[in-house]
């Protein structure tokens, strides 16, 4: 009876990818998006209650240009979505995008009127969604926790080669 003399793979250390995403995951640029009242709640989650300095996010970007993340807030109408496409596209990649309230999600008490879009999904590919009508500063930090779990599994070589610039 012969020894087994097969090696067993050792998992691959990547510092370079971990210490990219971790840079990604602790400097978010806030591009806020506000349409309605889920802007107050996003705008709230920026005082000094809930502070979400700490967790790495910087309240507003200067423009979509210097921004990494786009925080859609409030309810999305048809004529609006021509401009929330134009921001996106304006923001460098790699970019992530949250939905922010039941409005942005799937068009909240408004979805069968004709001029809502029922969902900023069919516009732009959303990361995280925050339920809520409105959704508390709290739902806002866990969303924002869950992007930055999202972000540091990340594998970037994998993300711009599927030609996404949104996480799966």
């Amino acid at each position: 009876m012969g020894l087994i003399t097969e090696k067993t793979p050792l998992p691959k250390i990547q510092p370079v990818k971990f210490l990219l995403n971790w840079g990604r995951r602790y400097s978010l640029w806030v591009m806020n998006f506000g349409l309605a009242c889920c802007a107050i709640e996003l705008i709230a989650t920026s005082t000094s209650k809930h502070d979400f300095i700490r967790l790495g996010v910087i309240p507003f970007a200067h423009g979509p240009r210097q921004a990494d993340l786009l925080v859609v807030a409030g309810t999305l109408t048809d004529k609006m979505a021509p401009a929330l496409k134009r921001v996106y596209d304006q923001i460098p990649d790699p970019k992530y995008v949250i939905s922010f309230g039941s409005c942005s999600n799937c068009g909240g008490p408004y979805w069968d009127s004709y001029s809502v879009t029922k969902g900023v999904d069919q516009i732009v590919p959303v990361d995280v969604y925050v339920p809520g009508c409105p959704p508390r500063p709290e739902a806002l930090l866990h969303g924002i926790v869950k992007l930055q779990e999202k972000i540091k599994d990340e594998d970037i070589q994998e993300k711009w080669a599927s030609g996404h610039s949104a996480v799966s």
